[in-house]
């Protein structure tokens, strides 16, 4: 390395504002050594991790030998910290040098942004720190800063937020308190002051990618999903498309985040790839195709196998179905139409299939309406379109009889409503709106189940919507999908809930909900709080009620309180 000491006129004024940082950072080692009025030639040396490190000599290279570096003055290593500009960081973007677009040892600039890769002396990194001159980098994996092209690392308190940005991080404690009505009242805000509430926040449409930011939203409002990715740490060998998952989980969730808004283009980067193509961010798709998709490739990818409970994929999702078909016979009816009916002297074959979520099929609109009606859109209740499950009405197709009732419900049900058909020339969708109540749909009549069974009863928490223009379908340029989020769990009158769309985020009347095109609902087991709270009072004998005490009776994982007529899980 040429010598670069350098001697300065003594008459030359070269003091420098209290704005202005310097040009190269003072590294002082030995005050003794600093002191020293005498300075030699000397080479740079190269340490371990290949940044450059000066000499004494080389690297004081400043207008004028000062003193001694006192103990009240700010640290050498800290002076460029004012430096980096947190309005301008952005992580959510896969982490690829912006020069050699290599996924290897990574570094973000935190002074503009930009990703480069490695910190040694011939490194993409290191040139940007001495041709833009911007020295705080911070390494996209391992969270720890550096300062170049000096070398060094940096520790100080004050970065801990970037850190927590780039790898937020959570408790059990902190986990289970966004299932609670208190985590409504806890805002956050970002660098702007702008309030937002951590889950309930927009995802950036980079392309056509709507359809997917809504399954996402669904599946990270699942507690026990959620949960799960939220307090694992991926370290190891697991699949690339799983560690950003959860990932993109804790940045939708996190409470300090720089700006109220997420984008998924990471992990919808490695959707791409896995799916080899099939789900792309340019290209507008079926959102329930990709959570089909998306739910058995978490299931591989988390080590499950074709044993119930083998992941928390199947634990949360997957029931079985009891599907029973035979022959067509036709007989008259009591109206004298001939009809398909079940023959029960006839060989019936029974099949118990697993499943992930219900399809349940929508009545075809009318053909002809009359000029009073022609803007009537038709309607049915969520009961007539599960019907298809009670176990006794018959589907004829492909010359067989087939009924369907459940013969285990899981703990979260997805309905999917068959809202789209094609045939060999277009695409038609069906406009019948579903009404259903927000809680409290009973499935025991779908399910092949005792009376002792414990309660079917099923809430909302995630509806998806799907709108377009008249005559177009969700192939085309103006389709719009939705996702109503229930909000914390709550309910009663303080029950809130959200309608994100892209980066939309809005409150919205639960009245409201059912009025759309509803493609894919998500439904968990009714509680009812304030009764669990009465059973956990009388367990505990805190703050035990007036009223007497009921009879509480165990059944295997389930509680019964007779004077409440409610079961607690345990």
């Amino acid at each position: 390395m040429a010598n670069r000491k350098q001697t300065l006129p003594p008459s030359t004024n070269h003091s420098r504002t209290s704005d202005e940082r310097p040009a190269k950072r003072a590294k002082v080692d030995d005050i003794n050594q600093a002191s020293t009025s005498s300075v030699e030639p000397s080479n740079g040396t190269e340490d371990s991790n290949g940044a450059i490190q000066l000499s004494e000599d080389e690297e004081g290279l400043e207008d004028e030998v000062g003193p001694v570096q006192s103990n009240n003055e700010p640290r050498a290593s800290d002076l460029y910290l004012d430096t980096i500009n947190r309005a301008l960081l952005d992580f959510d973007f896969e982490k690829v040098c912006s020069v050699s677009m290599s996924d290897i040892n990574i570094y973000g600039c935190l002074v503009c942004g930009k990703y480069f890769q490695g910190r040694g002396r011939n490194s993409y990194a290191y040139a940007h720190s001495i041709h833009d001159d911007h020295h705080v980098f911070i390494n996209l994996e391992t969270t720890k800063v550096y300062v170049l092209p000096d070398g060094y690392l940096v520790s100080d308190p004050s970065l801990e937020d970037i850190s927590f940005v780039l790898n937020p991080s959570f408790t059990k404690a902190s986990a289970s308190n966004l299932s609670s009505p208190s985590h409504l009242l806890k805002p956050s805000y970002d660098l702007s002051s702008k309030p937002y509430l951590p889950g309930y926040v927009g995802l950036n449409n980079i392309k056509r990618n709507d359809h997917m930011n809504v399954i996402i939203h669904s599946l990270l409002h699942i507690p026990p999903l959620r949960d799960y990715l939220l307090l694992s740490s991926f370290r190891g060998k697991e699949s690339e498309l799983l560690k950003r998952f959860a990932a993109l989980a804790k940045k939708i969730w996190n409470p300090r985040l720089f700006k109220s808004q997420v984008s998924p283009h990471e992990f919808l980067q490695e959707v791409n790839r896995a799916s080899v193509g099939k789900f792309r961010l340019e290209q507008q798709g079926d959102p329930v195709e990709f959570l089909g998709w998306l739910l058995n490739r978490l299931h591989k990818d988390m080590g499950g196998t074709k044993r119930k409970n083998s992941s928390i994929i199947f634990s949360t999702f997957q029931g079985e179905l009891r599907a029973e078909t035979q022959h067509v016979v036709v007989r008259p009816d009591s109206t004298g139409s001939e009809k398909p009916q079940f023959d029960i002297d006839r060989d019936i074959k029974a099949t118990v299939s697993p499943f992930l979520f219900l399809a349940v099929d929508l009545p075809p609109p009318p053909l002809f309406q009359d000029t009073v009606e022609k803007n009537i859109i038709p309607q049915v209740s969520i009961h007539s379109v599960l019907a298809k499950y009670d176990g006794i009405t018959t589907q004829e197709s492909a010359g067989q009889l087939r009924r369907y009732k459940c013969q285990r419900l899981p703990q979260y049900i997805i309905l999917h409503y068959k809202r789209f058909t094609k045939n060999a020339f277009v695409e038609e969708k069906n406009p019948t709106i579903v009404t259903f109540p927000l809680r409290g749909v009973d499935f025991r009549e779908y399910l092949d189940a005792p009376p002792t069974h414990p309660p079917t009863v099923y809430d909302l928490i995630a509806n998806v919507t799907h709108e377009s223009v008249a005559g177009t379908t969700r192939d085309k340029e103006n389709t719009i999908w939705k996702a109503h989020l229930r909000a914390a769990g709550g309910g009663g009158e303080g029950e809130k809930w959200f309608q994100i769309q892209d980066l939309i985020v809005e409150e919205m009347r639960k009245e409201m909900i059912f009025l759309g095109e509803t493609v894919l609902q998500v439904r968990y087991p009714y509680i009812l709080e304030y009764r669990i709270l009465t059973y956990l009072r009388i367990r505990y004998g805190s703050d035990v009620p007036r009223t007497p005490t009921p009879r509480v009776t165990r059944q295997g994982k389930w509680t019964l309180i007779d004077s409440e007529e409610v079961y607690v899980r345990h």
